[in-house]
């Protein structure tokens, strides 16, 4: 028998598979997703294609993201959470499967592409099955602390679980391990959680709405990678820009029409909300990006030449910089404000591109390690409190739209810059070389052109910073906000009501 929200009450039957459903699900995605740049020149070298190519295998997989990341939570309202979420788990299992037994790269692309939708689903519906099961209150505080850290610690182990797979069993290891958790997690999920619908939500699905993300961002990412071999002003260079900003407008004409849209779009009139969005897009691009471009930096021949384990371990000091600050973060920010804190994130975040920009071929491992964790650092002051302020800064009726659309923009955000970075740090060497640096010359010189480019969008964010001016904190810090600001590079929680 189904339950609806009402609230929906815990699954008496076993409570505990809920929490390991929604748990480890959110962990193996988040896994999967960071672990997949360590991976890339191993499957370069595999499938025969170029690692430029195969940027697509990652901004493909948040381009659809960005497109389903909404739409999944409204397909589990209507159809039903427990079956949507067992969809995702379903389609991230086939997804696995065709990766790993990928013949060629563009294989490897689609099935990411796949692996974005269900990695979305799991996401979304892991949380929602997750705070419908849990009673409101402490339950359901814990519940969501949980998932969060599970989400923290699943992007931490990532590069270190790819790059040890890679050196043990190869690449298609992470894969095979992925769609092995999955498939136990299917009889888990359909014994564990109860059934339940939101009956007073529109049966409409913005199906338009979610096609016209995807028409929006495919071709301009297309654009700007293939731009400067194609030539900018070149007509399939002005065609891509021209279908995106098509879509584009058809999209809000779209939304300001259908009876469920995918976005509400009055939620741009709340200058909070969107000063809030764009922090974390700009924090979100950059971060990813950052790991992206590092993941090929280091494994490359011409100059440190690290393993995949050693690259996953060579990226770690980040994640450790950024768990080590999250508990403080809460506190700063009630002790400081939020404009301050976030003001500061984006600067230490600039000055640490800034530094990485001046990269030679003389620098070992030691000298990118500062700026690479203070980069990190950065990204923890700016985001956290971002994502409180996407949620708080709404009427209670409006958290889950502010919600849906913070987290679509921690797709778009990095679908764009990864693009953007890995389009410099392939074209600028061929630039130098054809000009006669060397390889380790023209390499460094592609690092720095990318994170010039990292330099300059983080210093966009010191800008925009003025836009979340005069919101205070509802809450005093406690360990649900931490547990919340631990997602927060990944995943905009709202906080639980308390009984």
């Amino acid at each position: 028998m189904a339950e609806t929200d009402r609230p929906a009450r815990r699954d008496a039957r076993t409570p505990g598979g809920v929490m390991a459903a929604a748990t480890v699900s959110t962990l193996i995605v988040n896994a999967n997703t960071s672990a997949v740049a360590i991976l890339l020149p191993a499957i370069s070298d595999d499938v025969g294609m170029s690692t430029e190519t195969l940027q697509w295998a990652v901004t493909g997989y948040l381009l659809v993201g960005a497109a389903t990341i909404v739409t999944s939570g409204s397909l589990g309202d209507v159809f039903g959470r427990r079956k949507v979420f067992v969809g995702g788990l379903l389609l991230f299992i086939a997804s696995c499967v065709l990766i790993a037994l990928a013949p060629g790269g563009w294989a490897v692309i689609v099935g990411r592409c796949i692996q974005g939708a269900a990695g979305a689903t799991l996401v979304a519906g892991g949380l929602s099955i997750l705070s419908i099961a849990s009673p409101p209150g402490t339950a359901q505080l814990r519940a969501v602390s949980y998932w969060g850290s599970a989400s923290a610690v699943g992007a931490a182990a990532g590069p270190l679980l790819g790059g040890a797979l890679v050196n043990t069993v190869g690449w298609q290891g992470l894969f095979w391990l992925d769609a092995a958790i999955a498939v136990v997690l299917v009889p888990v999920t359909v014994r564990s959680v109860a059934e339940s619908f939101d009956p007073t939500r529109s049966r409409s699905i913005d199906w338009a709405g979610t096609a016209l993300i995807a028409l929006a961002l495919a071709p301009l990412i297309l654009g700007v990678t293939q731009g400067a071999t194609w030539g900018w002003l070149a007509i399939p260079t002005l065609l891509c820009f021209a279908v995106s900003v098509a879509s584009t407008v058809g999209f809000v004409a779209v939304e300001n029409r259908v009876a469920a849209p995918l976005l509400d779009l009055r939620l741009f009139r709340n200058r909070r909300l969107v000063g809030a969005t764009l922090g974390i897009l700009i924090g979100a691009a950059a971060i990813n990006s950052m790991m992206f471009v590092l993941s090929l930096f280091f494994q490359d021949p011409t100059l440190l030449g690290m393993d995949p384990l050693q690259a996953g371990l060579a990226t770690l000091p980040a994640t450790v910089g950024m768990v080590a600050l999250t508990p403080a973060v809460p506190w700063l920010t009630h002790r400081f404000g939020v404009l301050a804190v976030v003001g500061a994130g984006f600067v230490v975040m600039t000055a640490g591109f800034a530094v990485l920009a001046l990269a030679s071929t003389s620098w070992g491992y030691l000298a990118f390690l500062a700026p690479i964790v203070v980069v990190a650092l950065g990204l923890c002051l700016s985001n956290n409190p971002c994502s409180s302020v996407a949620t708080g800064s709404v009427d209670p009726s409006e958290v889950g739209g502010a919600s849906g659309l913070s987290n679509m923009a921690r797709y778009v955000g990095p679908a764009i810059m990864t693009a953007v970075v890995a389009a410099l740090y392939a074209g600028i060497p061929e630039n130098r070389q054809a000009a006669g640096a060397s390889a380790a010359e023209a390499q460094i010189a592609g690092f720095q052109g990318a994170a010039v480019a990292l330099a300059i969008v983080s210093a966009t964010g010191i800008l925009l910073v003025y836009l979340v001016r005069g919101y205070r904190e509802r809450h005093a810090p406690d360990g649900v906000e931490v547990a919340i600001a631990a997602a927060a590079p990944l995943h905009t929680i709202p906080r639980p009501e308390e009984s």
